[in-house]
């Protein structure tokens, strides 16, 4: 078959590569009718997440058609299923599978000593996303191998689109997940740092939470137009300070939930700072560029609330933990437990509540996806969104 291939820092590759096969009772193979690039995986481009390896296929959001079906999974699964594939591997028997937090399953990792020195405990198994998370095969491929099948699938209701079902993997309940764990009141301002697809939904959940009023801040104007055409308030990092920004809109006070929808990567307006960032993450000083972090705990009203749906894969630098401390600050983090959000955002978008394929800018085949890749990071033809159709 063929598939996205990694083999070194920005260097993906359209290659052929073994078909997968089933290899335990509970695995599925899928045939991939659809995949997108995820701003996670631009960390992998950039080699900034550990545990890559030269021949790892990538990908992380993908759907598809069953093609064929381990014994263990036949009683839940059969040939012509259409299901998206959440981007956790998840058992459905361990005791946070049962709990519901599906992103910490404990079973799924099978490189379980690595996730172990790593974080302390094991995570779940990931697709297309390092050895750390077990070394699967992602899904920008023609098929997939899904372990656990049984446990890790939602199935697409009869009616709905590719499109509209694809994004249930990861961005779509990522987005909702920030929103939700904000405990977001009617009176309260949600800010919502980085407009990309993860910041788009969690812009529309916490407009449907019921918010009296949403920021989003980002420096691309198409994806702050796309914000603003929400119902959102709008702020260009390069134009105007947030900090200031933010205290005009709330009478001084600051929002009372703010969302990092950055993460790792972030870029600071100010250029020693940024500067600084981009000299530790080159000497390996640090691994994640904080910006953004930083300046939401900043902004932050006094016992408000931090959420994190931003990815970060490793050690901060100068992240202001006496602001978070004496300002009373919860902070509320973690990989997406995408199927305990699954059954509600599938009513909401059956209700026309969510229309998800509006993030999607750019739609092409599985072999452009190399050039896509560097599409999306340089953020050129106003790239929000790639999906990719094998």
């Amino acid at each position: 078959m063929r598939a996205l291939v990694w083999h070194g820092k920005q260097d993906v590759r359209y290659d052929t590569v073994p078909d997968p096969e089933i290899e335990e009772d509970r695995d599925a193979i899928i045939k991939v009718t659809g995949c997108a690039i995820c701003g996670s995986d631009i960390h992998l481009f950039h080699n900034l997440m550990p545990g890559m390896v030269p021949g790892d296929i990538v990908g992380h959001e993908t759907m598809g058609e069953v093609v064929e079906v381990g014994k263990g999974a036949s009683h839940v699964l059969k040939k012509g299923d259409r299901i998206v594939i959440p981007f956790q591997i998840t058992c459905g028997e361990c005791d946070q599978c049962k709990r519901g937090n599906w992103s910490v399953c404990e079973r799924s990792n099978r490189n379980k000593e690595l996730g172990d020195a790593a974080f302390g405990h094991t995570t779940a198994g990931l697709f297309g996303y390092t050895h750390l998370t077990g070394g699967y095969s992602g899904g920008q491929a023609e098929y997939l191998r899904v372990p656990f099948a049984d446990s890790t699938h939602i199935k697409v209701p009869d009616g709905m689109s590719d499109d509209e079902a694809l994004f249930l993997s990861d961005i779509l309940p990522t987005g909702w997940q920030g929103a939700v764990q904000c405990d977001i009141q009617p009176t309260d301002t949600v800010a919502i740092w980085g407009c990309g697809p993860v910041g788009q939904f969690a812009i529309r959940g916490a407009i449907l939470l019921g918010a009296k009023q949403v920021i989003a801040i980002d420096r691309y104007p198409e994806r702050l137009s796309m914000a603003a055409a929400a119902g959102a308030i709008t702020i260009n990092y390069d134009e105007e300070s947030v900090l200031g920004r933010l205290n005009e809109l709330t009478g001084g006070k600051g929002p009372e939930k703010c969302i990092d929808c950055v993460g790792m990567e972030a870029h600071s307006p100010v250029l020693a700072e940024n500067a600084y960032d981009r000299v530790k993450q080159a000497t390996m000083m640090e691994t994640d560029r904080p910006h953004a972090l930083r300046e939401a705990i900043m902004a932050c009203r006094p016992a408000g609330v931090l959420s994190i749906p931003g990815v970060y894969g490793g050690l901060l630098d100068k992240v202001p933990i006496g602001a978070l401390m004496n300002k009373g600050l919860t902070v509320r983090t973690g990989q997406t437990h995408v199927k305990r959000w699954t059954d509600d955002l599938i009513r909401r978008i059956e209700d026309g509540q969510l229309d998800p394929s509006f993030v999607i800018t750019h739609k092409v085949d599985l072999s452009e996806g190399p050039t896509m890749y560097r599409t999306f990071e340089n953020k050129q033809d106003s790239c929000i969104k790639v999906v990719l159709k094998p």
